[in-house]
Parts: structure tokens; C-alpha cells; sequence
């Protein structure tokens, strides 16, 4: 065995279970950290008898000691109805994770990769999203558990980058979507297909005219990986997301026709900061790691329709 020893903290979730086997496939010896309070063994179970990975159960918002050349901190709830549940512990996983993260990075002279989010922009004033948009986020609102405590994590990030010289990258996740997304964790994907598969009503929150993009999760960890390999110095942010922009509507539409379902689309009041629009500029992951996403929204779509259709 030749590859890297790598933490993935977060690793049974939903990015990190595919970020796990793609190391794997890739020759590393894994170690997998979760507490699972989102994460699920079933989606590291047929990882479980490969000799190369490691299952540690453990709360990133304790110290962990562990030998490791490389680190991706993924650990904290990323839905809404995950990270509202208990914000506190939501915050205190995005800021004393990163902590912990980066304590250990720097003891272990290891590089260290953060995933933040396009969360970060909170309701953005500016369309699409550069990294160089500084966002405009509500500090008190019943998401700012999530968008503070991630802007947090950036700042220390950085900060041991220009105090201790840690090897620091820094990426930040748009709406991503694909099998083992959890069934219950109130994403719009998820959401659509479950009520499609079940031919209930569709729930559009407004009046379905805010848009988002859509990135399939094989693309996404493909640009998670290219980063953390990215050459030395190179830092991020990086957006990594897919520009094509979607309404709610037309991803309702969509997915109802790939399911041949009889859903009605309904129409509920919206959320609280819910942003009305969500597109990356990815101009900077294009020049620095080769990268652009290749699957389209539709081919995506029906790979994880098939998915649900054996959960649901």
C-alpha cells in the first residue's frame, strides 16, 4: 500500500461515505470519523471488510489523536432541518471541529481540507457567486448556526494558515445531490423525489421561481479531491458547484416526469433568509484543478431516483 493515511471526518454522511470509497479506489488507507447524528452506517457498510478502512465512532467536537497525512473536515448536519435541530450543537461542530481539525493537522504536519459552503453568502446581494463576495448573512436568524458557524471555521482556517503555517485548503459546496442523500433530511431533491415516488403532493415553498444548482456528488468529490491535491500555496476559497441554474418549479417538473408520477405541485409560505437565488462562479476551479462538473441535472436525477425507489 503506497497511498496517504487520510481522515475524513464526517465520513459515514452523505459527501463523506463517497469521498471514502473514491479514496479507497484510489490506493489510501481511510480512517472514517463520525459521530452519527447524520451519518449512517448503512452508507459505509460495504466499505467495512476493506482492510485499507477504518470505522472510529467520535464526536468532532472533541479532540481526536490519530496519525494521518492528509485530513478533510466534513463533519457537521448540512440540511436545515438537521441543523436547526439542535444549533447549538451545530455550532459548536463547525467551530470547535475546525479547532480539533486543525490542532491535529498542525501536530501531525498534515494538510488540511475544510468543506464549507455556498452558505456562506448567506442571501446574496450579488448573482452569480464569486469567492470574492464577502455574502450577506442574517447572524441571528434560525440558520445562522450553520452560516456563522461555517464562516467561523473559515476564519480559522486562515488563521492557523498565517499563524502556524498549517497546509490549509478551503472549498465551498453547493447544492449537491445523489444516492445515499438521507431520505428525511428536508432537501429539495430529496424532498421532490419522495413525494414523486409516493405520488403526494409537491411541496414548493414561494412561489417557486428561486433557483438553485445542482451538482451530482461523483463530480463534486472529484473536485474535493482535486483540490486537497492542488498544488502547494493554493489555498481557496474554491466554489465547487454546478452553474446550471434551475428553478424549483422546473426541478418539480422534472422530477415528477422522470417518475411518471402523479404528484400535484403545492405552494407553502417561505422559510425564514431561505435565498432566492444560489449560482457558483466556478471560473477559479476551472483554472486551478481542471474542473467542471460532466453530469447533467437530468442524468443525475435518474441515477438517484433509482436509488430512492430502493428506499422508499
Amino acid at each position: 500500500m503506497n497511498g496517504k493515511r487520510i481522515l475524513v471526518t464526517g465520513g459515514a454522511g452523505f459527501l463523506g461515505s463517497h469521498l471514502c470509497e473514491k479514496l479507497l479506489e484510489q490506493g489510501n488507507d481511510v480512517v472514517c470519523m463520525d459521530n452519527l447524528f447524520t451519518g449512517r452506517k448503512d452508507n459505509i457498510r460495504h466499505l467495512m471488510d476493506n482492510p485499507y478502512f477504518e470505522f472510529i465512532r467520535h464526536d468532532v467536537a472533541e479532540p481526536l489523536y490519530v496519525e494521518v497525512d492528509q485530513i478533510y473536515n466534513l463533519a457537521c448536519p448540512a440540511s436545515p432541518i438537521h441543523y436547526q435541530y439542535d444549533p447549538i450543537k451545530t455550532g459548536k461542530t463547525s467551530v470547535l471541529g475546525a479547532l480539533h481539525t486543525l490542532g491535529l493537522a498542525k501536530r501531525c504536519h498534515a494538510r488540511i481540507l475544510q468543506a464549507s459552503t455556498s452558505e456562506v453568502y448567506g442571501d446574496p446581494e450579488v448573482h452569480p457567486q464569486p469567492e470574492d463576495y464577502r455574502g450577506c448573512v442574517n447572524p441571528i436568524g434560525i440558520r445562522s448556526c450553520y452560516d456563522e458557524g461555517k464562516r467561523m471555521a473559515e476564519t480559522l482556517f486562515f488563521d492557523y494558515h498565517r499563524q502556524h503555517n498549517v497546509d490549509i485548503k478551503v472549498i465551498r459546496i453547493f447544492n449537491t445531490y445523489g444516492p445515499r442523500m438521507s431520505m428525511n433530511d428536508g432537501r429539495v431533491v430529496s424532498n421532490f423525489i419522495v413525494q414523486a415516488l409516493r405520488n403526494e403532493d409537491i411541496t414548493i415553498y414561494g412561489d417557486g421561481n428561486q433557483t438553485r444548482s445542482f451538482c451530482y456528488v461523483d463530480d463534486l468529490i472529484d473536485g474535493m479531491i482535486r483540490m486537497m491535491n492542488s498544488r502547494d500555496g493554493f489555498t481557496g476559497p474554491v466554489n465547487l458547484g454546478n452553474p446550471g441554474e434551475f428553478t424549483m418549479l422546473e426541478l418539480a417538473e422534472t422530477i415528477i416526469r422522470l417518475t411518471d408520477s402523479k404528484s400535484k405541485i403545492v405552494h407553502m409560505p417561505l422559510p425564514q433568509d431561505d435565498p432566492t437565488q444560489r449560482k457558483p462562479v466556478i471560473d477559479l476551479a476551472e483554472k486551478e484543478l481542471d474542473w467542471k462538473p460532466q453530469v447533467k441535472l437530468e442524468e443525475g436525477l435518474i441515477k438517484t431516483i433509482d436509488y430512492f425507489k430502493t428506499i422508499v
